[in-house]
């Protein structure tokens, strides 16, 4: 952008008025770089501050998911002995009623908290992501490569795998 003066009808007087002009042009064009290279900077450094409280609310959300997640692995030997006890306790034992409602109580406050069971059927695909073979056995009437057997649930805490459900898969006949 130049500085407009009046023309005089001289044009050495000219020459010599744009030659004083070149200073303060050359200096409004470096202010204009600088300028461009502050708010270049600027918008970089919002982004980076933008990213950053992206991240943070992230590992925060993260944080509060799985803050118990010790806790409640510390909890899985627990369901499993009362998963044990309503198996050997008879129909009319008086102690199973306490045990399931024990067991209901503890799987609610879980289920509130994010864990979910995995207890496979037998004859439901393997799925690798979520059960752990122990062993293959030839099952008649399961398809191959299918959970044939179930020895232990597995627990998932808000879609991360706690602990696979231990299974037996069926042998290719």
């Amino acid at each position: 952008m130049a500085i407009m003066t009046p023309m005089n009808q001289d044009p050495i007087q000219d020459a010599v008025d744009v030659a004083d002009d070149a200073p303060q042009i050359d200096e409004i064009e470096a202010l204009r770089a600088e300028l461009e290279q502050l708010t270049a900077q600027s918008l970089l450094e919002r982004a980076d501050l933008d990213n950053q409280r992206k991240r943070m609310a992230r590992e925060l959300d993260n944080a509060r998911k799985f803050a118990n997640e010790r806790l409640l692995g510390d909890l899985l030997p627990v369901l499993d002995s009362l998963d044990a006890g309503l198996a050997n306790a008879t129909v009319d034992d008086p102690l199973r009623a306490g045990l399931e409602l024990t067991q209901r109580q503890l799987l609610r406050v879980a289920e509130i908290n994010g864990l979910v069971i995995v207890a496979p059927e037998a004859g439901e695909p393997f799925n690798p992501g979520h059960h752990q073979s122990i062993s293959m056995i030839d099952a008649p009437g399961v398809a191959p490569g299918a959970v044939a057997q179930v020895f232990q649930k597995g627990y998932v805490l808000n879609e991360r795998l706690l602990r696979p459900a231990l299974v037996v898969v069926a042998k290719d006949e």
